[in-house]
């Protein structure tokens, strides 16, 4: 299981991190960023096996390639500012974590308004 390699390896680097803050705080930073963007990066390459998933389920139910393409943008706004908003406070930088994290909620709810848009206009034609 890939789990379990990963947590074993943040288990390591969180030991090292610790030990390291005492010397040189810097460098714990440092090692911790690697780790977050090794741990992105691994992660990441499994997405293109979920994205097809998607695909083709969006083309078996004959929805608009719209939608998945505004899901996808808006999974990504989100996983990306958690990951940089985690970096901050990591860093000690915590107003600048929750700049990073209200920066991505007003970016996914930009995306989400034709969505929106589409429903209510859906539940308009439903009404009498």
């Amino acid at each position: 299981m890939e789990i379990l390699n990963i947590v074993g390896i943040a288990l390591v680097v969180t030991v090292f991190a610790v030990l390291l803050r005492e010397v040189r705080p810097e460098m714990a930073l440092l090692l911790a960023l690697g780790f977050g963007v090794l741990i992105f990066i691994l992660v990441l390459s499994k997405m293109g096996a979920i994205i097809n998933l998607f695909r083709d389920l969006t083309h078996k139910a004959q929805v608009d390639e719209l939608y998945l393409v505004t899901l996808l943008k808006i999974l990504g706004i989100a996983y990306i500012a958690e990951f940089g908003a985690q970096i901050c406070r990591d860093a000690g930088e915590g107003t600048i974590a929750s700049k990073i994290e209200l920066a991505g909620k007003i970016l996914i709810l930009l995306l989400a308004l034709p969505i929106f848009t589409a429903v209510l206009q859906v539940v308009v034609r439903l009404l009498p």
